[in-house]
């Protein structure tokens, strides 16, 4: 069947398909950044994180012919990413956002260097779930071939959304986050509290790398990630640091992408690259809406540096 058989209906069918593919990095990156501005710290080397962990996942799924291990490979370069990150802004007058601009960077360099030899040989991908399979039409199987990592990342979004709320490890989160002060006085460390965070942020960043090398697009390239990992940053604030809102404005920015594919799946031809602009606009325009100099950020953590 061809894709313009199905006529007008395939434009929310493709933009349902791509909002689950595209949103998948998003979830994870937003996830991981959520955990991290909790605590008090900023991290805007995710984008360095996200190429890093890509690469990884493709480098050792070419070597071992295991998606799964690629996976892991890149949740741990994430980590290790995270907790140097989360090291060295322990440090009395250091900039986390200077350090997160230098570590993306750095991560992106170290990524194309050890990344060459692997631009051309094929790596196994991550499996996905196919939901559509009761449907004889291409577009609807393609549309539901739910990658597993999606229904993870939905689950995860649903636990740290109910963990924040009703857990030690959550409350100690919080309190670190709202006010140093505070935690020290509860006996917490907030350097050690915020290490682990940062850790565990980059770690979830990394398996969104994997997504995007092993899964969609399903290569290793150097422009891979697009700004996925910066733009994460711009979905948290959006999202009020809420793990579900995270989830749910994935899918919003995860729809905004498919939307230029969408149209040139159903014949649109003449200016439907235009909205494959769609994200970056809608990144925009979530910073100036969420900018003012007279009130801060609801839900922001007290000890960001961005609210200060």
């Amino acid at each position: 069947m061809d894709a313009t058989e199905i006529g007008l209906w395939g434009v929310p069918l493709a933009i349902l398909g791509g909002a689950i593919r595209v949103s998948t990095p998003f979830i994870f990156v937003s996830l991981g950044e959520a955990i991290t501005e909790r605590s008090g710290r900023i991290n805007l080397g995710l984008e360095g994180t996200l190429v890093f962990g890509a690469m990884s996942a493709y480098a050792v799924a070419v070597m071992t012919g295991s998606p799964w291990l690629g996976l892991l490979a890149a949740a741990f370069a994430g980590l290790c990413f995270g907790l140097f990150h989360g090291w060295i802004c322990k440090f009395p007058k250091v900039n986390d956002i200077a350090i997160g601009i230098a570590l993306m960077l750095f991560g992106s360099g170290l990524a194309f260097f050890f990344g060459k030899p692997f631009i051309q040989p094929s790596a196994p991908d991550l499996p996905a779930i196919p939901f559509g399979a009761w449907s004889d039409i291409p577009q609807v199987q393609a549309a539901l071939d739910v990658n597993v990592l999606f229904l993870i990342g939905a689950a995860l979004a649903a636990f740290l959304w109910w963990a924040f709320r009703n857990t030690r490890a959550g409350l100690i989160l919080r309190v670190v986050g709202d006010s140093s002060d505070a935690a020290r006085a509860m006996g917490l460390n907030p350097n050690t509290v915020r290490l682990a965070a940062t850790g565990v942020g980059g770690a979830l960043a990394g398996i969104g790398g994997a997504y995007l090398s092993l899964y969609y697009p399903g290569s290793w390239t150097e422009g891979i990630s697009s700004g996925q990992g910066l733009m994460a940053v711009a979905l948290v604030i959006f999202a009020r640091w809420n793990p579900l809102g995270c989830f749910a404005a994935a899918l919003l920015f995860g729809g905004a992408g498919a939307l230029g594919p969408a149209l040139q799946s159903v014949g649109v031809t003449q200016g439907y690259y235009l909205f494959y602009a769609a994200p970056y606009i809608l990144t925009l325009v979530i910073m100036i809406a969420t900018s003012s100099p007279s009130r801060s950020l609801a839900g922001a953590p007290g000890e960001l540096s961005i609210t200060k």
